[in-house]
């Protein structure tokens, strides 16, 4: 027991340093500290920020303010932030290397960040998951700034910023690339949430409806109506995109036309002498195929 009690001792202490650290890691876990030597003055009250990642740009709501802004985000320095965080159509990964470690950014959930800035300054931001031909090109700015050019920021926002209502959201959603800064003014209630559910567009069941309608047991029957409120795809095209081997084939995807170029296979009839024979039922089967045959020795 003497000679085991070393060891017993230092695999206590790590798992005692593992559990501590991880807890204190975990990005859901608000902030009690603003760096190592401070910890948060009791009057200092955190900004939301909701984030959601679009094709192929950043979209920032701040729901206290009544504003939001595409691809460019401020914060004041040594005052929490609480990101909210989701996606408009396929997985993302929401990534600022001089805030705090990144998080997936995914569409019909939300996940969460707790971060601060210590130093004032510019900061790249950007998304660190492949997410299609515009992935390369989305990325952000964030602006750490002391309270006052915080501010000013939100001000200039509101000074040259427009209306974000659904219309507008729902073209600023559509696939795009080298997106320039864009700020609201204005943003209408409740469309983080709906984007959030995924029932930004018109006519479709949020994601909270129908996980009420799961929990109270189902709709019955009488729900398949409700299949096509919840087909949603950002990306779906009125035109079939052509296949990969379109330009190879000169044809579209799934034609029935012969591809250009390609010999088509020859039919058995074109086999002369090595057609199959007749099904006959009463004639026996050839020799090798007979099975029922034994063979004697």
């Amino acid at each position: 027991m003497v000679i085991w009690s070393a060891p017993l001792i230092i695999i206590i202490a790590l798992g005692a340093v593992t559990w501590i650290s991880t807890h204190k890691l975990d990005p859901y876990r608000p902030l009690d500290r603003i760096d190592a030597e401070r910890a948060i003055p009791a009057e200092t009250k955190p900004i939301t920020v909701e984030v959601v990642a679009l094709d192929w740009k950043w979209l920032f709501f701040y729901p206290d303010y009544g504003i939001a802004t595409v691809n460019e985000m401020a914060a004041p320095v040594d005052v929490p932030i609480n990101f909210k965080i989701t996606a408009s159509s396929v997985m993302n990964s929401f990534y600022v290397p001089a805030l705090a470690g990144m998080i997936y950014a995914m569409p019909g959930m939300q996940t969460r960040l707790h971060a601060v800035i210590n130093k004032e300054g510019e900061y790249d931001g950007l998304s660190a998951n492949y997410s299609g031909d515009g992935f390369s090109h989305m990325r952000f700015k964030f602006h750490g700034l002391q309270q006052e050019g915080f501010d000013q920021w939100v001000a200039r926002v509101k000074a040259q910023g427009t209306a974000l209502n659904r219309d507008a959201y729902l073209k600023l959603e559509k696939p795009s690339t080298k997106e320039p800064v864009r700020y609201y003014a204005t943003v209408d209630d409740g469309l983080y949430t709906s984007i959030l559910n995924m029932c930004a567009h018109p006519g479709k069941m949020c994601m909270s409806e129908m996980m009420h309608i799961d929990m109270m047991g189902g709709g019955g029957p009488e729900s398949a109506e409700n299949r096509a409120r919840l087909e949603y795809d950002s990306r779906r095209g009125t035109e079939e995109a052509p296949a990969t081997t379109f330009p190879a084939t000169g044809n579209p995807a799934r034609s029935e036309q012969p591809a250009e170029g390609v010999e088509q296979p020859m039919s058995h009839d074109m086999h002369q002498g090595h057609s199959m024979p007749e099904n006959d039922q009463n004639s026996p089967a050839p020799a090798q195929l007979n099975t029922n045959s034994t063979t004697q020795p």
